[in-house]
């Protein structure tokens, strides 16, 4: 009972409220009839997924502390995505066998940028922020260069996966997401790693005079989010018929504003995995009910990001 009445100050309560609130609101400006509300369910649960997946790599940096943020996700994604599906369509024999080289290329792809990333950051002594950012533009030309207008079908069996419904109704990519986000969970919350990278976050210099190696548990959180953003990079391809230059350029903002909407400290030190969830469906239920209203796009991409950066601003002065 008393763990009921302290439910709402979990940092994850207000999160998943103002979600329950969002999908109200979207349900009731949608028109149809009584099966609106779990067509609309369906996808939120969807399309969230990405950037559940994205969040879940970008909130693992972010809770090493201040400055900690990675850039160059939506250019992984895309750089993962255009290889993977050309090595797949290069390929022939087993399908199962193309489908997990393809998936193997993708995540050895995000985890390759993930070293190159750090690289950047720990022996040229480049910011975060800058060291991912400029990075993404060298990937995106590799992108662009191994992609040369070609769209590349994935296998039928990919395309049906991530955009089907399984157990329970629920998207195939919703069950998939949930999975990582276990792992997650797991990772960070019953692991010396997740104990290690909230130390780190809460106070490096302190950290580092316990003994906890910071250059390597650091090194190890870059890889992860750049893994996962090949991973997200993979599905999506794979959901949407084909790799895209500019696919992932809405979850440069979105992997942040998931975190943070979500619970996560911006000041590091603190991550919250049920919450990138809340986030999640949180943006794509609002992005929904601005397209309810008919507005344009200029105009729906004005107040999005008018949103995100409102509630990123205000998370960081109420936890800074």
């Amino acid at each position: 009972m008393t763990q009921m009445l302290s439910l709402h100050r979990a940092p994850w309560f207000w999160a998943w409220m103002a979600a329950f609130a969002a999908f109200l609101a979207t349900w009731s400006l949608s028109v149809g009839g009584g099966g609106g509300g779990m067509a609309l369910l369906v996808a939120a649960l969807t399309f969230g997924s990405f950037s559940v997946l994205t969040g879940l790599g970008q909130m693992l940096v972010i809770t090493m502390g201040p400055g900690n943020t990675d850039l160059s996700i939506p250019a992984t994604m895309t750089l993962a995505a255009t290889l993977s599906l050309k090595l797949m369509g290069g390929m022939t024999g087993p399908v199962a066998l193309i489908v997990l080289a393809g998936l193997a290329a993708a995540l050895l792809i995000g985890a390759a940028v993930g070293v190159a990333n750090f690289t950047l950051i720990r022996l040229l002594r480049i910011p975060p922020i800058i060291a991912t950012l400029s990075a993404s533009f060298l990937y995106q030309s590799l992108a662009i260069w191994s992609n040369r207008g070609l769209r590349i079908k994935p296998p039928e069996v990919l395309a049906d996966f991530t955009t089907g419904r399984a157990l329970l109704g629920m998207p195939n990519l919703a069950w998939a997401a949930l999975a990582v986000s276990v792992g997650f969970w797991v990772l960070l919350n019953r692991s010396g790693f997740g104990r290690r990278v909230s130390a780190i976050g809460q106070n490096p210099r302190a950290a580092r005079l316990a003994g906890v190696p910071v250059a390597r548990i650091s090194a190890m959180t870059y890889v992860i989010c750049a893994t996962m953003a090949g991973l997200t990079g993979f599905l999506l391809a794979c959901f949407s018929g084909g790799a895209a230059l500019n696919m992932g350029a809405e979850f440069l903002l979105m992997s942040i504003a998931v975190t943070v909407i979500g619970g996560s400290s911006i000041a590091g030190g603190n991550s919250n995995v049920p919450g990138i969830w809340a986030g999640a469906l949180f943006m794509y239920l609002i992005v929904s009910m601005l397209n309810s209203y008919g507005l344009g796009a200029g105009v729906r991409l004005l107040l999005t990001g008018v949103i995100i950066i409102a509630i990123v601003a205000a998370a960081s002065g109420r936890k800074g």
